[in-house]
């Protein structure tokens, strides 16, 4: 069937989802949009131009528009802090909820959301976009497909030049724990999907240069392991002088028994352990074997929609429903702690710990 929703946030990412997310599952008649939300008018031209919707559907207040159009579900896609407020009123409304990430900007008003759509009966799913692009699905495919053998550890690289206020978008210039909230969020949940394990213990320390123009922590460096033993390095960054792998393109290795698997700027290939070949101290092998992506006609962002209509049509729930992904939120939870003590953090006992703490 197709579902009717509304969007809630239309300018920036929200931009977006009107123009590029949103139109091909139109098409598909998965979804029509009935109204649009945006506490600036002048972003509502992106819900007009791209979606066709008239002025008298677009609003500036998310509890009128619920209130004024039988909808099934409505997006979030506005800064993390005012996800709860959007929800509580979705809810208010009987809606289904597909947000953007992360689910809120603490752990525990995460918690508190999902006990709440959980009470309501509801279905919430959070977009988890870099997850599943194409070139981090096909590493996971690989991964997982077992041909590689056992994984050891994993490592990534997302490093950036957005020093300047208001180059990664003049809010994340404003909060605290930047990286972690809008960057890492992705980062150390795409890291946890490929070791296919939950992290047991995670050691984080995050600053800001003098010459990164943040409120909060812009830079990071973060040791996991997870309960079936594999290990990883993040490595995050927004104020260095280049960006190296940049936001999309990011590096990630797997160290396998078989293989060493490199996804370096949406480029896999995969170098493969040959034990007649004896190896040199310092040789550094030829190109390896280059591993096509993956082919589909959704990805990111617009597959997920696609996956959170599949789970309300009533196939299984998509994996970033929001109790799972609140696995994802502690993570964050936890580097910001371990930043701040210097102490490892125990990510599962922290996550009881707030399930147990959070009343609704």
């Amino acid at each position: 069937m197709t579902y009717d929703i509304i969007q809630v946030g239309t300018g920036g990412q929200g931009a977006r989802w009107c123009d590029r997310f949103l139109p091909p599952n139109v098409d598909d008649d998965l979804v029509n949009v009935v109204a649009a939300v945006d506490v600036d008018e002048s972003a509502h031209e992106n819900a007009r131009d791209h979606l066709g919707l008239s002025e008298d559907a677009c609003y500036t207040d998310a509890a009128d528009a619920f209130a004024e159009h039988d909808a099934d579900f409505c997006t979030i896609v506005v800064p993390p802090a005012f996800h709860e407020d959007v929800v509580d009123a979705a809810l208010a409304h009987d809606l289904h909820i597909l947000s953007e990430k992360p689910i809120a900007d603490t752990l525990e008003a995460s918690v508190r959301i999902a006990k709440k759509v959980e009470a309501a009966g509801a279905k919430m799913g959070v977009t988890m976009s870099h997850r599943f692009d194409r070139d981090k699905t096909t590493l996971r495919r690989q991964l997982h497909s077992g041909e590689h053998g056992p994984l050891d550890y994993l490592v990534c690289r997302f490093t950036c030049n957005c020093r300047s206020y208001g180059s990664w978008g003049a809010f994340r210039h404003d909060i605290e724990d930047t990286l972690m909230v809008e960057g890492a969020v992705h980062h150390l949940d795409i890291l946890a999907d490929l070791a296919d394990s939950r992290c047991e213990t995670l050691y984080a320390q995050t600053w800001t240069p003098e010459w990164g123009e943040y409120a909060g922590d812009a830079q990071g460096l973060v040791q996991l392991t997870f309960e079936d033993g594999t290990r990883a390095t993040y490595e995050g960054a927004k104020t260095n002088a280049v960006g190296l792998n940049g936001w999309g393109n990011e590096y990630v290795r797997a160290e396998c028994r078989d293989s060493t698997i490199v996804l370096d700027s949406r480029e896999l290939e995969a170098y493969s352990y040959d034990p007649d070949e004896e190896a040199q101290f310092g040789d550094r092998p030829e190109n390896g074997d280059r591993i096509p992506l993956d082919e589909a006609e959704k990805w990111a962002n617009t597959w997920l929609i696609e996956q959170f209509v599949d789970w309300l049509d009533g196939g299984e729930p998509m994996a970033t429903n929001v109790r799972d992904n609140l696995q994802s939120m502690a993570l964050i939870e936890a580097a910001i702690r371990s930043s701040e003590t210097g102490e490892p953090v125990a990510v599962q006992e922290l996550l009881e710990e707030t399930k147990r703490s959070v009343s609704i």
